[in-house]
């Protein structure tokens, strides 16, 4: 995972792309994206509450955001190791970064690295939550 932010959302997808080709299959995959998920910093217990619940997972997810419309962070956890993968995928996308930015941004890395075949359906629908949840914050900070 990268540590440095990079320029843009978009450029952060293409890293993210280039890294899953470097994987033959599924498995090694699947792996990848729960070791990424063990690299997400702690998140407090007391941000696990209800007004930062994403509903649409049937995984736990928080998703607490911090910033303004010039940059909005992100922090975020799940209680499932590969949901823990898909938010750290998420957050080098959209964290970080301008709300104009993030709004405008659309996750083609899901489909470019092959997730959205690879994903069941209640995670595919828990991960398009949480982009809409995402984007939901960063479009309130612009119309503040």
């Amino acid at each position: 995972m990268n540590a440095i932010a990079t320029s843009s959302a978009e450029q952060a997808q293409q890293d993210i792309v280039e890294e899953f080709g470097f994987f033959g299959d599924w498995t090694e995959r699947y792996q990848y994206l729960i070791d990424l998920g063990k690299q997400l910093p702690p998140f407090p217990e007391d941000l696990k509450t209800e007004d930062y619940r994403v509903h649409g997972c049937q995984s736990l997810v928080w998703l607490v955001p911090s910033g303004n419309a010039e940059k909005l962070h992100f922090q975020a956890a799940s209680d499932s190791a590969i949901v823990s993968g898909l938010i750290a995928l998420v957050l080098r996308v959209y964290s970080d970064r301008p709300a104009r930015e993030i709004v405008a941004t659309e996750p083609r890395f899901i489909e470019a690295i092959g997730l959205a075949k690879h994903l069941s359906p209640t995670r595919s629908n828990g991960l398009a939550a949480m982009l809409a949840k995402l984007k939901a914050y960063a479009a309130a900070t612009l119309s503040a």
